[in-house]
């Protein structure tokens, strides 16, 4: 097996280490001479001094430390995240000092000062030691390359000089590290952890803004969501996940200008429902992936992991109920004036039913009630009303906006705006020019979004797929969700091929418009078990 990007950082790093020394032959202080911010006081955003990374290569090569420390504290970050691994981040610990030199000038000015963190692939006690002495006040402490002793003790020895220790998490077993050293620091460990997960795989350096909503929930009250916050619009969303801080790096270095504007985007937001579904779709997803995992010794499908299941259309409580037992992840109910439309009274009636049957939280690993979802095509129509207050009122989980830009929700809201709803989009796609419209969600922060095959004239439920060549080319680099023409006997070559996370299925399992036939639905199951 090659050697992933990870393990290449840490074994060149240690190689610099025994030819250099901890302190990579630079000059550094014999005591601090700086004073102390704790690191993430307030909730905000760590903004980065980053001259380069593994996946991007260069990104600012010739930044100035100072001069973008001092655009970060004039957009009040909460602090500023310093890197000094020189290989692949030519970054130094020079940068360090000078960063924090800078926040010390500007305290004794009464100008605002960020606290500064020291990140770095520390891998020995004694470099906490350099960093407190090089005036950090906060240094990163990588769970997944540290043995719990040695995570215990350099956790440690950063509360001895009152710094904070940041500790990143991503997989399950940073997160049982995580709580080794939380128990070992006892009380300490409200004031001196700050947990962050990574949305990128520090392996393969491939990002997915849905890991850090799938462990938000076991985390410490302080936590940060690290990487992949391009735009204000990512601010916002990992606010919603109800993050204390976020670390952003790529997009900052190379557009300081950005800084203020995604700082006020993270200080405006709040948690709120719409963070709440896409945790409760993360947890579900995460917990899915496990247990099918354990059930099977083999792969899934062609060496994928089953998709997660959405069956919308649902009319019928026999319906609904059937596919809930069978696994389903999702069920849609159609607020639009199609053959499948819907009601409120029946959602209601349904929803109420569906929860006693299937308890909202997971119990013994069987996954709770399926997520459900009001799909509309316009929001000012009577049925897309109906279907936001469903979804306001807790009945639905989410609203499916198919077809609809989220952006427009805020002219059709008296006195609220649109992050308080709980929503995803979906995007009907049928040549290259409509993948435009997908680029343009992603840009403004949607974590997923569902394709569905387009017809003109007609929303969806169609029996139509999207070309393949399309979606070999276009559907970029998130988790696909899929809908359009899936049914019992292609649904696995789809799966095969494409390795969906989610795949939407309507008419393919239908007898009628919303009137759904038990032995497709089984069928359908059956091809993804």
């Amino acid at each position: 097996m090659s050697e992933d990007i990870l393990a290449k950082i840490v074994r060149m790093r240690r190689e610099d280490i025994e030819r250099l020394g901890l302190n990579f032959g630079i000059e550094i202080p014999e005591k601090r001479e700086v004073g102390h911010t704790e690191f993430l006081g307030n909730a905000g955003a760590i903004l980065e001094v980053k001259r380069a990374s593994p996946s991007k290569g260069d990104i600012a090569p010739d930044l100035d430390p100072v001069g973008l420390a001092t655009t970060y504290a004039e957009a009040h970050a909460q602090a500023v995240s310093v890197l000094t691994e020189t290989n692949f981040f030519k970054g130094t610990l020079r940068d360090l000092i000078a960063v924090a030199n800078l926040m010390e000038r500007r305290r004794k000015q009464g100008l605002h000062a960020c606290a500064v963190l020291r990140k770095d692939f520390l891998l020995f006690e004694d470099e906490i030691d350099i960093a407190y002495r090089c005036g950090a006040d906060a240094v990163l402490l990588i769970a997944r390359i540290l043995d719990d002793e040695q995570l215990v003790r350099m956790a440690k020895r950063a509360a001895s000089f009152d710094m904070q220790a940041f500790v990143e998490v991503r997989e399950t077993d940073d997160l049982r590290k995580l709580k080794v050293v939380t128990d070992a620091l006892g009380d300490a460990a409200a004031k001196t952890i700050v947990a962050g997960v990574n949305s990128r795989d520090l392996a393969t350096f491939h990002t997915d803004p849905l890991v850090p909503a799938s462990v938000r929930s076991k985390l410490p009250a302080k936590a940060v969501f690290e990487s992949g916050i391009l735009c204000p619009a990512d601010a916002t969303y990992a606010r919603n996940l109800g993050f204390t801080g976020i670390l952003v790096g790529e997009a900052v270095a190379k557009n300081p200008p950005l800084a203020k504007e995604v700082v006020h985007a993270f200080e405006s937001g709040s948690e709120n429902a719409r963070g709440k579904f896409w945790k409760k779709f993360a947890e579900r997803k995460q917990q899915k992936q496990a247990r099918h995992c354990e059930e099977r010794s083999d792969e899934a499908i062609h060496g994928t992991n089953r998709p997660l299941v959405k069956i919308c259309g649902i009319t019928r409580e026999e319906d609904g109920l059937l596919a809930a037992e069978l696994g389903a992840d999702m069920l849609g109910f159609v607020f639009s004036t199609t053959k499948r439309l819907t009601t409120e009274k029946f959602v209601r009636s349904f929803a109420e039913k569906i929860r006693v049957c299937h308890p909202e939280r997971s119990v013994n690993g069987v996954e709770g009630s399926p997520l459900l979802v009001g799909v509309i095509t316009d929001p000012e129509s009577v049925e897309g009303k109906t279907a936001i207050k469903l979804a306001r009122e807790g009945v639905l989980d989410a609203v499916q906006l198919h077809g609809v830009d989220p952006s427009n929700l805020e002219r059709h809201r008296e006195h609220e705006v649109r992050s308080d709803l709980a929503y995803y989009c979906a995007a009907r796609v049928g040549e290259e020019s409509d993948f435009d419209k997908v680029a343009a969600l992603r840009k403004s922060g949607e974590p997923r979004i569902l394709l569905d095959a387009k017809v003109e004239g007609i929303p969806g439920g169609t029996g139509k797929q999207i070309p393949e060549n399309l979606l070999r080319e276009k559907a970029g680099d998130l988790p696909l969700w899929l809908a359009g023409g899936i049914n019992p006997e292609n649904v696995a070559g789809l799966v095969s091929k494409f390795s969906p996370e989610l795949v939407d299925v309507s008419s393919g399992v239908e007898d009628a418009p919303g009137v759904k036939n038990a032995d497709k639905l089984k069928a359908l199951f059956a091809a993804l078990s």
